[in-house]
C-alpha cells in the first residue's frame, strides 16, 4: 500500500500511541494519522507522576509530554480526546468512536490501526473497597487527587510494595506524611529475589516507614473521620487515605469484543512486528504480550521503556513493512529508588528460574562503587545468574546506593548482546577514581562466576543448621563482637593461617565475612590445606544485617 493512501487510527496515547504517531508522521508526510485517547491528556509522562505528588517534580505542565494541539501543529497530527473507542468493525476497518460529551458515537475508517490502551490497576472487590479515600495511580487526574488528599493527611496507607508502592511511600513520607507501608508477601519489591531487597526494607524502616510485610489487605471500613484498614493477621491501620499499588491489568476489552487473540492472562498477543492476529490491526505497550528476550517465552511488560520501542516498530512495519526490524524481545530492565538506596533487576530472577525449571547458576558480590580510596565510595551489591551451558547471563540484579543504575545498565546491555560471565570478567568500563574501580564490582561478578565454575570457590547461601559444620567469621573482632554470627568460631583473616589448629580438619567448614569477599580468600586458604570448606555468598548482608554490612548509621 503506497504511503499517500495509508489512513493510521491510534487508539490510545501516552507512550505507544504517541511513539507510533510521531514515527509515522516521520517516515511518511502524507499519511493520514489520527489519535484517539479517551481520557484529556494524550500525551503525559506517567512515570513521573508520584514526584509530582511528592514534590520533586514542582511544575504540573511539565509532565505533560505534548497535547493535543502540539501534536497537531508540530506533526500534523489528528487528535480528539475524551473520546472513547468502543467497537471495531475488522471487516469493514471501520472504529466506533464515542464522544465524552455528546455521547454520539461516530465510525472512523482505518486501513492500519493501533491498540494502545495501555492497562489499568488492580481494584480486588474488598470490603468497602468503594470508599472513595482508596487511591490509585494512573493518570493525572488520579494524581491531583492523590495530591489534593494529602493536603490535610496526616497519615497514609500504602498497599503493594513493588515499584510504585515504595516511590508513593517515599514520596508521601518527604510531604511528612506518616505512612504504612502493606505487602502480602514477605519482602517489599516482590519482582526482585528476597536478598536483594533487605538493604531496601531496611532503608525504609531507617526513614519511619511502617513496614507490614506477609500480611495482605482484607477489607476497608470507615472509622469516625478515618478509614480503617484491616489486614489479613488482624491488625487495623487508620489512614486519612489509602493507595491501592497492588499491580496491573491490561486493557484488551476493546481487543477481545473485535475478537483478536489473546494471550493467557488476558494481554493482547502480537507477532515480532506488533501485529495481533489480524495483520491490520497492530498493538503495543502495557496491554500486550510480546516474547522473552531471553528464552522466547510469552512475556508481558508493562513498562514505559519496552511501550515506547513498540509503538516505533509499529510505525515502522505500517510504513515500510519490507525494511521493518523485529521486536527483539522483553528483558525487564527495572530500577526504583527509596531514600538513599535503588534497586533495580533485568531479565530473569533466580525464583522465577526455578519457577520455570530453568538451569542456571548464581552468585552474589559486593565492592565499592568507585575507587575505595576515593572520598565517598559506598557500596554495591549485585547478583547475576548464568547458564551452566554455555555461561551466558540470564538475569541480574543489583542495589545499593550511587551507580547502581550504571551497572544495571551494563547488565543489561550483556544480556541483549548474549555475553557470558567470561565476557564480564573482561570487559573494559570507564575508570577513573570518582567514577569507578581499576576492577569494576561488574568484573568482579564475572570473576567469582568463573571461579565457581573452574571450582575455586564453592558458595552456599545461607548458614548451615547442621552442628556439625564449623562456622568461621574471619571479620575483625571488633566487628565480631558487635554483630556476632551465632555459633560461629571467630579467627580474623589475618590470623588465619597461624590459627589452622584451632579447626577439626574431618569436619566441613563454611567461611564468613560481612560481604563476602575475604570468606572466599579464607576459604582458598582452607581449601588448599586440605579442609572441605565453602563461602557465604554475599556475606551477612545477604543473610541477616545489611546496615551494619555496609557500615551505614543506624
Amino acid at each position: 500500500m503506497e504511503h499517500k493512501h495509508l489512513n493510521i487510527l491510534i487508539i490510545g496515547g501516552v507512550a505507544a500511541g504517541a511513539s507510533c504517531a510521531a514515527r509515522a508522521r516521520r517516515l511518511s508526510e502524507t499519511a493520514s494519522i489520527t489519535l484517539i485517547e479517551r481520557g484529556p491528556d494524550v500525551s503525559f509522562a506517567n512515570c513521573g507522576l508520584p514526584y509530582h505528588i511528592g514534590g520533586e517534580i514542582a511544575a504540573r505542565d511539565t509532565l505533560k509530554v505534548h497535547t493535543g494541539q502540539t501534536l497537531h501543529n508540530m506533526l500534523n497530527i489528528g487528535v480528539r480526546t475524551l473520546a472513547e473507542a468502543v467497537d471495531i468493525d475488522r471487516k469493514g476497518k471501520l472504529v466506533a468512536v464515542r464522544s465524552a460529551s455528546t455521547e454520539e458515537i461516530d465510525w472512523l475508517p482505518y486501513d492500519k490501526l493501533l491498540l494502545a490502551p495501555g492497562a489499568f490497576p488492580v481494584r480486588p472487590p474488598l470490603p468497602g473497597i468503594d470508599d472513595p479515600r482508596i487511591l490509585t495511580l494512573r493518570n493525572l487526574q488520579d494524581m491531583d487527587r492523590i495530591k489534593t488528599a494529602t493536603a490535610s493527611a496526616k497519615k497514609a496507607v500504602v498497599i503493594g510494595a513493588g515499584f510504585i508502592g515504595l516511590e508513593m511511600a517515599e514520596q508521601l513520607h518527604k510531604l511528612g506524611i506518616e505512612v504504612s507501608l502493606v505487602e502480602m508477601l514477605p519482602q517489599v519489591l516482590p519482582q526482585m529475589d528476597a536478598p536483594m531487597t533487605m538493604l531496601l526494607a531496611d532503608e525504609l524502616r531507617k526513614n519511619g516507614i511502617d513496614l507490614h510485610l506477609g500480611d495482605g489487605i482484607e477489607s476497608f471500613a470507615p472509622e469516625g473521620e478515618k478509614l480503617a484498614c484491616k489486614l489479613a493477621s488482624g491488625k487495623t491501620l487508620a489512614a486519612d487515605f489509602a493507595i491501592l499499588s497492588i499491580g496491573v491489568r491490561p486493557e484488551a476489552r476493546l481487543a477481545a469484543k473485535a475478537r483478536l487473540e489473546l494471550g493467557t492472562r488476558g494481554h493482547i498477543k502480537v507477532n515480532k512486528f506488533m501485529q495481533t492476529s489480524d495483520p491490520d490491526i497492530y498493538a503495543a505497550g502495557d496491554a500486550v504480550e510480546t516474547f522473552d528476550r531471553i528464552t522466547g517465552s510469552a512475556a508481558a511488560v508493562p513498562l514505559g521503556g519496552p511501550a515506547n520501542r513498540q509503538g516505533r516498530l509499529a510505525a515502522d512495519h505500517m510504513i515500510n513493512p519490507a525494511s521493518a526490524r523485529p521486536y527483539p524481545g522483553s528483558q525487564g530492565t527495572a530500577i526504583v529508588r527509596a531514600f538513599g538506596v535503588a534497586a533495580g533487576l533485568t531479565g530473569w530472577t533466580r525464583k522465577r528460574l526455578e519457577a520455570a525449571d530453568i538451569p542456571f547458576l548464581s552468585m552474589t558480590v559486593n565492592d565499592n562503587n568507585h575507587a575505595g580510596y576515593y572520598p565517598g565510595a559506598s557500596q554495591l551489591t549485585l547478583n547475576i545468574l548464568w547458564s551452566p551451558v554455555d555461561g551466558r547471563i540470564l538475569g541480574a540484579q543489583a542495589t545499593g546506593g550511587e551507580g547502581v543504575d550504571k551497572r544495571l545498565d551494563v547488565l543489561a546491555t550483556a544480556i541483549a548482546g548474549k555475553l557470558g560471565i567470561e565476557d564480564l570478567a573482561q570487559l573494559e568500563l570507564s575508570y577513573a577514581p570518582p567514577f569507578g574501580s581499576a576492577k569494576d564490582v561488574i568484573n568482579i561478578a564475572g570473576m567469582a562466576a568463573l571461579n565457581y565454575t573452574d571450582g575455586l570457590l564453592n558458595p552456599v547461601r545461607e548458614l548451615p543448621e547442621d552442628a556439625s559444620v564449623q562456622i568461621v567469621d574471619v571479620r575483625p573482632k571488633p566487628l565480631f563482637d558487635a554483630d556476632p554470627t551465632p555459633g560461629a568460631i571467630n579467627i580474623p583473616f589475618p590470623m588465619l593461617r597461624a590459627q589452622l589448629d584451632k579447626l577439626d580438619r574431618s569436619r566441613a567448614v563454611v567461611t564468613v565475612c560481612a560481604l563476602g569477599k575475604t570468606s572466599y580468600f579464607a576459604a582458598r586458604i582452607l581449601a588448599q590445606n586440605g579442609f572441605d570448606v565453602q563461602s557465604l555468598s554475599g556475606g551477612i548482608m545477604a543473610t541477616r544485617n545489611p546496615r551494619a554490612a555496609y557500615k551505614l548509621p543506624s
